[in-house]
């Protein structure tokens, strides 16, 4: 069983080209079957090819009775439909034990988005006159206008932005590229970080000669400085354009965080995340009269379902102007 998952994600990494998020899902997913099935057999795992769809379905009820949400027991069983997919291709299985097994009827729910208002507010929230204030505007600037993930953010580097043409380079699900364009508050504010981040790079402390204890760590530290030097003097094509204070590149949980924090000072819904600017992106274009296609194009999604959820948040928008405004609308 551990041959074959660990084949499996491994197909899902070189030949499937799923992100590393994909790929840690699933082999979770695939690591809590093993642990059902190992729990009825005493730690014995039965053959991957043994598995039938009667342990499928114990698993699957298993979920369910654990509180498990609807969307996760979804995955776990796309998950399984995947790995006995590729079992079959493989050949240590005939037919695909989980293909008969049902995703749970999920319920769309409206995505949160903020009005414009709700995010001026929220954009003037980090300092101005300080380094790490400048990144923030510059970080929620970004995400609003190109209507970015905040993986896509994070991953950014100076070689992906192109000023002049108003574009950014996007690298999004399954390491599909497009371009996005971003308007000229974010990159007003993408200069001005970057003007203080080059600063804050070139002012990084050398290494100590106080530190160096041998010959070896004095042979090391001076390769260090050589490469610092020999990296100074490189294009910056993979600088990543949002870095933490220490010079790393910044991850999405603290871009998270440093939401969170803003919204404490701004007073504005605790359920805003950076993903809800990318719903306020979406739906702010079809409110003003984007076509869907489009904005498909935009978000990098691959199906247009996915996009036409933004379409009921626009036509809730509409109904509630109109519960407002219409003098017969109401008693």
């Amino acid at each position: 069983m551990q041959t074959a998952v660990a084949r499996f994600l491994k197909y899902l990494a070189v030949e499937r080209n799923a992100s590393q998020h994909t790929i840690k899902s699933y082999g979770e997913d695939l690591a809590a079957l093993a642990d059902y099935l190992g729990e009825g057999r005493d730690g014995e795992l039965p053959e991957p090819g043994r598995i039938t769809i009667a342990d499928l379905r114990g698993y699957v009820s298993a979920l369910h009775d654990s509180g498990y949400a609807k969307s996760s027991i979804a995955r776990h069983i796309a998950a399984l439909r995947s790995f006995f997919r590729f079992g079959q291709r493989e050949g240590w299985i005939e037919t695909n034990p989980a293909k008969p097994l049902r995703s749970p009827r999920q319920g769309r729910t409206l995505p949160h988005f903020l009005s414009a208002e709700e995010l001026g507010r929220l954009f003037d929230a980090p300092p101005p006159n300080e380094p790490m204030g400048l990144r923030d505007r510059a970080i929620l600037e970004t995400m609003y206008s190109a209507g970015l993930r905040v993986s896509e953010l994070v991953g950014l580097d100076d070689a992906d932005l192109d000023f002049q043409a108003g574009l950014v380079r996007v690298r999004g699900k399954g390491r599909r590229e497009r371009l996005a364009p971003i308007g000229s508050y974010a990159v007003a504010a993408i200069k001005r970080w970057l003007r203080v981040r080059k600063v804050r790079k070139a002012a990084a402390p050398p290494v100590a000669n106080s530190a160096l204890k041998n010959g070896a760590t004095a042979g090391l530290a001076a390769s260090e400085q050589r490469s610092r030097r020999k990296n100074a003097d490189a294009s910056d094509t993979d600088t990543p354009v949002f870095i933490n204070r220490f010079g790393g590149r910044l991850t999405t949980r603290s871009v998270a965080r440093m939401l969170e924090k803003y919204l404490k000072i701004t007073g504005l819904d605790s359920r805003t995340s950076p993903h809800s600017l990318r719903h306020s992106f979406a739906t702010h274009l079809l409110d003003r009269g984007a076509d869907i296609r489009s904005v498909q194009e935009l978000l990098g999604h691959k199906s247009l379902v996915t996009t036409q959820i933004y379409t009921h948040v626009s036509a809730a928008t509409l109904r509630e102007i109109y519960q407002r405004a219409h003098p017969r609308a109401r008693k």
